[in-house]
């Protein structure tokens, strides 16, 4: 920054994630510099920073001309690059998006490389843009002429955004809606929509305004430890946390990393795949790929889990679901609930119409008959808990009707010719209205009657039937709950989902309301369905805020997501449920955010370690460790949703 202040006659802009704001405030005072601050809720890649940064000069002063820096560069001697910088400004007033090629000290494989065309002036035209190449052709690169492509762009802001509103259209409007919608130094929620996309990408390898200025002066982009080693000049880079003593004896070329909760020691002229081992952090990866992932959850899915529970998780003399299995496979039924009669109802129906091999089909209907026959209620409902007998007892759930439901539908898809179930769902959807609310939506039994949950569910149900049925009550209901998500559970400010509410659906606060990590990504999940069917753009953009909220709880010492939030996002119950995990997962897939999506995949590993395969470990403790508890049979509907997505989803680019 201090290398482009004297530059910056316009002042400095600081485009930065929103969870850096304290690390960026606090470098600004320690070299007593001022900037403004534009601050990501979400990080969408290189174009849409430099989108949002482009629109916010140009609403101020089109015409002047930007510089663009990455923060992780070394330039040793400032006032050549000053010089370079300025040896560019009458190509970018004249409408030039510039970049500064360095011309290379070897072949590294480790930069991309811009080929620059003929002409006499210093700025060129850029020919093409090479991506980081293998030895062997970085060779033949440097040999022909190419530059280093440093990252650095100086052009005008009004350039920049007619640019990528020419070719990166969905970047350029989601960066000018955020700085319209600026509070404070946060972009608007609209940045979260914008493609996660490079500017080299974006813009620069398409457009026809490129250009480039070689230059000689030394530049080091500080992306691995050897970079950070050659700038030292160390032969061994050693960087340890406050309070940590680290020393090595007869090593020459490594650098160690020690943090708190990780060492790194790496070679140095290996450093550069150091993101793909730490790119997770946490604990150590189980699987590299979406695909690996998805292979091995197939099998444990298909070959484990549901025989398992089809099997010892099935009371033979009724054909009602177990409740639990031990971590050794042995049945625990200290109850017996209505969801888990509809949960495992709908995960074997799914099976059986997703073509997954096995008599699941006959499972699912034989469970269900038997709680339809001990657990139907005289008014038509169903009770929420039955006693170890299989009678019904007094009290029916919203919550668990939404999941009997879902129930039917999935029968209705496991059997499209059985008649009846689309009439037995709409009678029941009928007998639900003694729930209704007069402000809207549905009351559930006390306690906590006003909550989000149950309709979370109640729509996850009316999506499945929408999908199954042919009645348009099926999508009104879907749409009726999308729009109190919309207007009531979801705070529009700050996008985050709320659980309890008063009676006039006003969030409730502090130690009476609740911030679940997990439910911001099950809603993510449902209302990116929904948006996609119903072309609605503002559920879409919800659907990435809640799952911006949820990652606030994600733990990368631990590799998972925790149980609950404060109000202000911190962590509220450090403890950490399998289910979490699995609407992580199932979010991330969704939104195409394949990072995520491998941590989550990785994240379920430890939670399946268990002595008998296809059954699951359900609550870890904030020191990592499990209770030992039986795992119940509710968590099979999460698991079998979240591998069936990845295994749907694996195959395609993230």
């Amino acid at each position: 920054m201090l290398r482009a202040a004297p530059l910056a006659t316009g002042g400095m802009v600081i485009v930065g994630g929103e969870l850096h704001e304290g690390l960026i405030v606090r470098q600004l005072a320690e070299i007593d510099a001022e900037a403004t601050l534009l601050l990501e809720p979400a990080g969408r890649d290189t174009a849409p920073a430099i989108a949002a940064a482009a629109a916010w000069v140009a609403a101020r002063s089109p015409e002047a001309i930007l510089l663009i820096l990455p923060a992780d560069h070394h330039v040793p001697d400032a006032e050549a690059f000053r010089a370079a910088v300025r040896a560019t400004l009458l190509a970018a007033e004249a409408g030039a998006i510039v970049t500064l090629g360095v011309r290379p000290g070897s072949p590294a494989t480790a930069y991309g490389y811009i080929r620059p065309g003929a002409g006499e002036a210093a700025v060129k035209p850029i020919a093409t843009f090479v991506e980081k190449p293998a030895a062997e052709a970085a060779a033949a690169l440097v040999a022909g002429g190419a530059l280093w492509n440093s990252g650095t762009f100086i052009a005008s802001a009004a350039t920049l955004v007619s640019e990528v509103t020419r070719l990166a259209p969905q970047v350029a409007a989601a960066a000018i809606a955020a700085v319209r919608a600026l509070e404070g130094r946060r972009l608007g929620a609209a940045f979260i929509g914008a493609p996660k996309v490079a500017f080299d990408r974006a813009v620069m390898e398409k457009t026809d305004c490129g250009a480039v200025l070689p230059v000689d002066f030394a530049w080091s982009d500080l992306g691995a430890w050897d970079a950070v080693a050659a700038v030292t000049g160390e032969r061994v880079l050693i960087r340890a946390a406050p309070g940590m003593r680290v020393e090595v004896l007869g090593l020459r070329d490594v650098a160690v990393v020690a943090e708190p909760d990780a060492v790194l020691i790496t070679a140095l002229d290996h450093s550069q795949a150091v993101g793909d081992v730490a790119s997770l952090g946490g604990p150590p990866a189980r699987y590299r790929t979406l695909a690996a992932a998805a292979a091995a959850y197939d099998i444990w899915l298909r070959t484990s889990a549901l025989p398992l529970w089809a099997t010892v998780g099935v009371d033979p003399a009724s054909g009602a679901f177990r409740e639990a299995l031990t971590w050794d496979g042995v049945p625990h039924d200290p109850w017996t609930r209505a969801r888990v009669q509809a949960r495992q109802t709908f995960v074997f129906a799914s099976a059986a119409a997703e073509g997954i091999v096995g008599p699941w089909r006959a499972v699912a209907q034989c469970g269900f008959d038997a709680f339809s026959a001990s657990g139907r209620r005289p008014d038509g409902l169903f009770s929420s808990r039955l006693d170890l007998s299989g009678a019904p007892g007094a009290a029916a759930g919203l919550y668990d009707h939404a999941f009997v439901l879902l129930a039917l539908a999935g029968l209705r898809r496991a059997n499209p010719q059985k008649v009846g179930l689309e009439a037995e769902a709409l009678a029941l959807l009928q007998r639900l209205q003694v729930f209704r609310h007069a402000a809207g939506g549905f009351r559930e039994t006390e306690p906590a009657s006003m909550q989000a949950n149950a309709h979370m569910h109640l729509f996850e149900a009316a999506l499945a039937w929408a999908r199954v049925g042919g009645d348009p009550a099926w999508a009104a209901l879907a749409d009726e709950i999308a729009a109190l998500a919309l207007a009531c559970f979801i705070d529009p400010a700050r996008g985050v989902l709320h659980e309890f509410f008063d009676i006039d659906w006003r969030p409730l606060r502090g130690a009476d309301g609740l911030i679940e990590p997990g439910h911001q990504f099950e809603w993510a999940w449902l209302l990116e369905q929904w948006g996609l069917a119903r072309g609605r753009d503002d559920a879409r953009s919800a659907a990435r805020r809640l799952f911006q909220a949820g990652r606030r709880g994600f733990d990368p010492s631990r590799g998972v997501v925790v149980n609950a939030l404060w109000d202000d996002l911190s962590v509220r119950d450090p403890a950490a449920r399998l289910w979490p995990q699995t609407e992580h997962l199932k979010a991330a897939l969704i939104l195409g955010e394949a990072a995520a999506a491998l941590e989550a995949a990785n994240s379920l590993a430890v939670y399946l370690d268990t002595p008998a395969r296809g059954v699951w470990r359900e609550r870890m403790r904030p020191d990592g460790g499990f209770l030992e508890e039986p795992a119940p049979a509710t968590s099979l509907y999460h698991l079998y949703l979240a591998v069936r997505e990845l295994t749907r989803m694996a195959g395609d680019p993230c």
